[in-house]
């Protein structure tokens, strides 16, 4: 294969980029959120995507954006405070990389629910804007490890969402 073919090649998942072009030129992040979901489903394998917005006056996130809103409904909340994972993602802004039953529950307080519904591995990244925290791009996927190329889209997917969180800001 030629090095262009093969540049083709690796570069065909960023060919689905017009929907997102497409959601952040509307008002509506919930959209926004959605098409970064789907965009990076190929990429991630994830069955459960969640957007979370912090709130840092009460250290709690509250979800704004659901893949599976029978489970995981827009609205809900989780207090952090205290919490390893929101000291980790929240207020240091870094990566949580959550791979295995041990490292969910160890996690989170809804690992019961994960694992119910087949979810192996997680990878949390702060939505960052400036310095500080506007929420949380939470992916879970049914695979059991999670691999550097996982992460580098991830963390391009929460880079896409900030216009969704500034959006929220304008209304």
């Amino acid at each position: 294969m030629s090095r262009m073919l093969e540049r083709e090649a690796a570069a065909a998942p960023l060919l689905d980029i017009d929907a997102i072009a497409s959601a952040c030129a509307g008002r509506d992040p919930a959209a926004l959120f959605g098409a970064i979901d789907r965009y990076l489903q190929p990429l991630l394998g994830h069955t459960l995507c969640t957007v979370n917005r912090f709130d840092a006056q009460r250290i709690a996130v509250v979800r704004l954006y659901s893949s599976d809103p029978r489970s995981y409904p827009p609205g809900g909340s989780k207090d952090k405070a205290g919490m390893p994972w929101g000291r980790h993602v929240l207020l240091e802004r870094r990566v949580y990389v959550g791979e295995g039953e041990a490292a969910i529950r160890a996690s989170f307080d809804d690992h019961a629910a994960i694992a119910a519904l087949g979810l192996n591995s997680v990878i949390n990244v702060p939505v960052v804007m400036g310095d500080a925290c506007l929420g949380t791009l939470n992916l879970l996927m049914p695979a059991e490890r999670v691999t550097p190329a996982m992460v580098a889209a991830a963390r391009l997917g929460a880079m896409l969402a900030v216009p969704g969180f500034l959006g929220l800001r304008a209304d």
